[in-house]
């Protein structure tokens, strides 16, 4: 191992520290706006645009297709409608029968045209959402987004915006594009045969339609969105708290921590119980409005067309079609108020899959800020800034990581996330292969984000850290993390292949002490919830043992060995010192001290040490 010897010990004056960020962006809660669309359109061209926009044109011109004939269909029908009635009226049988006739030959097509219809567009809407999950997963896990986004807090419940928000998103996108098409088609075909009955009809509708979707935005679109988007939110919340009291089950049962837990849960659950009380009272007026504003539309064509038929210059067949057409037109454009629920829903979900996007896409961020009033909380693509000059900004220092044959750290300084505490300054130190590290201090004061920063999960400070590629460097933690597969899987974790035998793999399970374990659990093809089924000590030897099957240049070890006991952890450190790999270890135990050359001491405030091992004494 070498050292610059100016790095030891490192320096007493404390680096600067660049100022946290205290400027949020204006926040208002979604609407319907330019800003809404432009939200959509960066979250849904890439489908139309991308590697799939022959297939999606493809699929969009065939439902068009079937939705010109079912359009042409539902007219064809509504005007033997007309003729029966008029044929009844005016005691025509021949009339009468043909017009029947007719109408069972439209049926005949309709029927078969409606049920394909439907079925293509809910197939349309699941291979888009396909599409578009596999995107936004592969942005998720590269460049280990889904940690980043774990560690901070602009971005709540992930897992809930791509499992159900994208469904949504894809299927309501659909659902309104087709809706909007169709009712453009209506809005053609029928206005020509309402224009042909009565112009007064078609005049008055075209106002009254109008004046119903101005009121209805103005009335309830910013409250209900605004309202739908906490409530998506605050639902998330309450089932995460499920989730979490469920996958810490037995550490609550043993601190009898249920009261603490309920309360929580209760609170959760309150939010969002209180936010929907709020929804549905205003959905109500909303159900009154939609519900006068439709109901009337029962007797104005009657009122208006009775004169007509009333003086014989109507066919009262002919009132009938007009009624039917008057109700088309005004199903078409009064589109936004018969949909106004599901439309604030669905703006609701796009702002915050556009936030997700914003992060694991790095899609163009747009003017969409939200805000529970009172809340005070941050936009989802409030970013860490520090003012440069007036009037400008620039992104804050990051630690430079670069890919070299050793593990070598020059000139670190790292804070802790939004700079908020110095943990190390000038930091300075490389590794030779075979060398052994190990970093102890004091709780709390920076060791396991040395680890952090080394991995290039923590990039928050200045300096340069360079290792081999990532392949090559292998963390064990405290608690290793145990995947619901086979115990094959367990072994040769995170690869989803492997050359090893089975024989190798079970001489794997020899070499860290867990002999019987194969046969205990059925075998390597056994699956299991193995974080249930084994012990803490046990998953952090079958932890080592994923070690020696990848065998990595490098190993990190935070805590690997804390629920062993003195002779199975020392085994295990020789062993992985006899393979000639490197070893980076954090341990407050003095027996650990003997399977390392080296002591990085750290001693809070920024300051450290470098030691020879032979020459370190733990206090105490």
């Amino acid at each position: 191992m070498t050292t610059p010897a100016a790095a030891i010990p490192g320096p007493s004056a404390p680096a600067p520290l660049p100022p946290p960020d205290t400027k949020h962006r204006r926040q208002r809660p979604p609407t319907l706006s330019l800003a809404a669309w432009k939200q959509f359109m960066g979250v849904a061209r890439p489908y139309w645009a991308g590697d799939k926009k022959r297939t999606a044109w493809g699929l969009l011109a065939l439902l068009i297709g079937l939705m010109v004939c079912e359009t042409q269909l539902a007219v064809m029908l509504i005007d033997k409608t007309g003729e029966m009635t008029s044929a009844l009226a005016a005691k025509q049988a021949d009339r009468f029968w043909s017009a029947v006739r007719t109408t069972l030959v439209v049926l005949a097509f309709a029927v078969p045209v409606y049920a394909f219809y439907y079925y293509m567009r809910d197939a349309f809407s699941n291979h888009w959402r396909r599409w578009l999950t596999y995107r936004f997963l592969d942005g998720y896990l590269s460049e280990r987004k889904y940690y980043e986004i774990g560690a901070g807090s602009d971005i709540d419940n992930p897992d809930q915006r791509i499992s159900e928000d994208i469904n949504t998103f894809t299927g309501r996108s659909t659902h309104f594009l087709l809706i909007f098409l169709g009712s453009l088609m209506q809005l053609v075909a029928f206005s020509a045969v309402l224009w042909s009955i009565s112009k007064t009809l078609v005049a008055f509708l075209a106002v009254y339609a109008l004046l119903g979707t101005f009121g209805a935005l103005y009335l309830f679109g910013a409250p209900l969105i605004r309202l739908n988007f906490w409530q998506i939110r605050r639902e998330a919340d309450f089932r995460f708290g499920l989730m979490r009291l469920r996958e810490n089950a037995e550490s609550i049962a043993f601190y009898s921590g249920e009261p603490q837990e309920r309360a929580q849960i209760d609170n959760r659950f309150e939010a969002a119980f209180t936010n929907y009380a709020r929804l549905i009272k205003k959905q109500r007026s909303l159900n009154l409005y939609q519900r006068s504003f439709s109901q009337l539309t029962l007797v104005l064509p009657s009122i208006l067309l009775a004169n007509g038929v009333l003086s014989g210059e109507l066919e009262v067949g002919r009132a009938i079609q007009a009624a039917g057409a008057f109700a088309a037109v005004l199903g078409a454009i009064s589109l936004i108020v018969d949909n106004f629920e599901s439309l604030s829903r669905f703006v609701a979900g796009i702002d915050r899959l556009h936030a997700l996007s914003q992060v694991v896409l790095k899609t163009p961020a747009a003017p969409t800020p939200w805000a529970e009033p009172g809340a005070g909380g941050k936009t989802a693509d409030d970013l860490p800034m520090r003012d440069a000059s007036p009037g400008t900004t620039e992104p804050p220092p990051q630690i430079i990581t670069r890919i070299g044959d050793t593990l070598a750290i020059e000139d670190l300084c790292l804070y802790t996330p939004q700079f908020g505490r110095l943990l190390v300054r000038d930091l300075s130190l490389q590794l030779q292969p075979g060398d052994a590290l190990l970093i102890t201090g004091p709780s709390g004061s920076g060791k396991s984000s040395i680890l952090r920063a080394i991995a290039g999960l923590w990039r928050t400070g200045t300096g340069t850290v360079q290792h081999p590629p990532l392949q090559d460097v292998f963390f064990l933690p405290q608690r290793p993390y145990m995947q619901i597969d086979t115990l094959r899987s367990q072994i040769i974790y995170p690869s989803r292949q492997t050359g090893l035998s089975d024989e190798r793999l079970l001489e794997l399970l020899q070499e860290v002490q867990l002999e019987s374990l194969a046969e205990r659990v059925g075998g390597l093809n056994a699956s299991h919830d193995w974080e249930k089924q084994l012990s803490i000590g046990e998953q952090q030897r079958l932890a080592f043992a994923r070690v020696l099957a990848r065998q990595p240049s490098i190993v990190i070890l935070d805590e690997a060995t804390s629920a062993l006991d003195s002779a199975n952890e020392t085994a295990l450190y020789e062993r992985l010192r006899a393979s000639g790999t490197t070893l980076i270890s954090i341990a407050h135990r003095p027996a650990v001290l003997k399977h390392h050359t080296h002591v990085l001491e750290i001693k809070g405030e920024g300051a450290w040490a470098l030691h020879a091992a032979a020459d370190f004494r733990f206090d105490g």
